[in-house]
């Protein structure tokens, strides 16, 4: 009794933190009078930032790195473009992916604007579906540019390669690497160069996810298959319907579960780009993590991934809001560590009050108290954290809970949370620096997400926790 009195004091006293002490959000001015829903940012030389917008629009931008915005510049490099949704600049010219083809545009009279468009590829299809988006990748490491292809309406592939993760190579040859696909939002590396993309809850899909781009993997939605003959590769199995994905997975060795699940609501509803902190600590404490936008909550999430029994899997936290549309692209400078994100309302709705939005973030330099990483074992999890913690409060279970749950794997549109459980945290250790906390878990369950929440922590010197819940997808329990 007398521990938790102590407890509740503390939790009493304990400060809580605000976003605009950690960071520091600007909007960047704008043309007059343009329509700029960003779709693509892409970083160039002599800190310049290239723009395009999902109306076709190119625009090269200058000052968005400076102090003063006010005098931020802007030149229109293209036009006409279709709906772009993935670029970046090499060599010298700059390269897209748009609804139709891979393109390279390149000024070569230095006049300012593009006057070379050349198609690299174009080999997959479109039929004017409002919904056939295609969003692409910077190269790989082996210089392949990666593109996934919505499926036509949400619903069906009633075009070539719709619901497919494609490769264009350095020569312009089209590899067709991963089927299963439902609704993509955006995509990006792990700091292992591996390709993640954000797909959106609907059809087999019962929340909005992040999923690991495994060569030859099936994503688990089944409308693509018919196109394996077409690739000359094995046709997954039909899943079975009001399933569960570690059912079926456990059949289709090929099925590649998502990597974090984000929550529907509880973790924004329409995730979209991806970019890895690989700043080496020059947007904050969270080296090698990724960074998604969100569409719906005008948010970026804060996730942290790890490999086990070759799968990837991890948590995934809230992280920055208030942006004032919905975000589309996020890029980071990892050289300055500025974070960019653009976006637009499009007429699904978003928090914020404009249509559209072209921002920066920049790190103040103070370190917020968070959880900075959560890691499995089999029988709980360790937390790591910004700052060291309050011993009474770090080593009482009852500062801690957790839930559990899944999701029905089925053809209808997303899922609610099922097959719910409440595991039981029995054990608090805190290590010797006092920057971790190793929880021992009655309950685990293989193939959910976990839901620990810590609102009764606090630092030693006396905050909480700036956010204190995490998600973590469980898809293989360490031995």
């Amino acid at each position: 009794m007398r521990i938790l009195l102590s407890l509740a004091a503390l939790t009493t006293c304990a400060f809580s933190q605000i976003q605009a002490d950690f960071y520091n959000r600007q909007e960047i001015p704008l043309p007059p009078g343009e329509v700029m829903e960003v779709s693509s940012i892409a970083l160039m030389p002599g800190k310049k930032v290239a723009v395009a917008t999902r109306r076709g629009d190119l625009w090269i931008c200058s000052g968005a790195y400076d102090e003063n915005l006010s005098k931020v510049t802007w030149v229109k490099f293209a036009h006409g473009l279709h709906e772009p949704l993935g670029m970046f600049y090499k060599g010298t010219s700059l390269y897209l992916t748009q609804r139709p083809d891979f393109s390279r545009l390149e000024d070569t009279d230095g006049d300012g604007k593009a006057d070379v468009f050349e198609t690299i590829n174009s080999e997959w299809g479109i039929n004017g579906d409002y919904h056939e988006y295609a969003f692409g990748t910077a190269p790989d490491k082996n210089g392949d540019v990666w593109i996934t292809l919505c499926l036509t309406g949400s619903f069906t592939a009633d075009s070539n390669w719709r619901g497919w993760a494609l490769r264009i190579t350095p020569d312009g040859k089209m590899i067709p690497t991963c089927s299963g696909i439902r609704s993509p939002g955006g995509m990006g590396f792990n700091a292992e160069g591996e390709v993640f993309y954000s797909d959106n809850q609907g059809p087999w899909n019962g929340s909005s996810s992040v999923k690991w781009l495994k060569p030859g993997s099936f994503q688990g939605n089944p409308m693509g298959n018919k196109f394996h003959q077409l690739a000359n590769l094995p046709t997954p199995p039909e899943p079975a319907d009001k399933s569960r994905i570690l059912t079926e997975r456990k059949k289709f060795p090929t099925f590649g579960p998502p990597a974090v699940v984000l929550p529907h609501a509880k973790v924004g509803q329409s995730p979209s780009g991806i970019v890895a902190d690989m700043s080496g600590g020059k947007f904050g404490p969270w080296n090698h993590q990724l960074y998604v936008g969100e569409q719906t909550h005008s948010q970026v999430q804060r996730i942290c991934l790890e490999k086990v029994n070759g799968l990837y899997q991890g948590a995934v936290f809230h992280f920055l809001e208030g942006s004032e549309a919905g975000i589309i692209p996020v890029q980071l400078d990892q050289k300055e560590g500025v974070l960019f994100v653009g976006g637009s309302n499009r007429g699904w709705g978003s928090r914020g009050t404009k249509t559209f939005t072209f921002e920066r973030v920049k790190w103040t330099g103070k370190t917020p108290f968070e959880m900075k990483t959560m890691t499995a074992h089999s029988d709980g999890f360790t937390l790591n954290f910004t700052e060291p913690l309050d011993t009474a409060a770090a080593t009482n279970p009852a500062s801690y809970a957790m839930s559990a749950w899944t999701y029905i794997y089925q053809s209808e549109y997303g899922s609610p949370e099922v097959d719910q459980s409440t595991p039981l945290i029995t054990a608090a250790k805190i290590s010797g620096d006092k920057k971790s906390v190793r929880l021992t878990i009655n309950g685990l369950v293989q193939g959910h997400v976990h839901h620990l929440t810590a609102p009764g922590l606090i630092s030693a010197s006396g905050a909480k926790l700036w956010h204190p819940d995490a998600f973590y997808t469980l898809n293989e329990i360490p031995k």
